[in-house]
């Protein structure tokens, strides 16, 4: 797949994941990796930071039984809006390729 589309549907992936509950950032890689399991854990972090940078995640530190604080991540409103729009276009990219009779799953 393309870099630059792969990062799309990374991100969207991400918040999707992030929509419902907080996650530590090893946590939400390893929930990705099991579907996306060719992309580097260093690609997902280096989203997540543009995600925060970006004001749609933010980051709560909880202590951990086992080491330093873990970085918590969660999805703001504005993430909310933006994973909106991702997925509308998300779904008119999957039905204008089904209309060409490309069939997708």
């Amino acid at each position: 797949m393309d870099a630059q589309m792969k990062k799309g549907v990374l991100e969207m992936c991400i918040l999707y994941t992030l929509k419902d509950k907080e996650l530590y950032g090893y946590e939400l890689m390893k929930s990705i990796r099991h579907f996306f399991p060719d992309v580097y854990e260093g690609s997902i972090y280096t989203i997540l930071r543009r995600l925060n940078t970006s004001g749609y995640t933010q980051i709560t530190k909880k202590k951990s039984l086992n080491g330093p604080p873990r970085k918590y991540y969660s999805i703001t409103q504005t993430g909310l809006i933006y994973l909106e729009q991702m997925l509308a276009e998300w779904k008119a990219i999957v039905n204008n390729v089904a209309a060409l009779g490309i069939k997708v799953i």
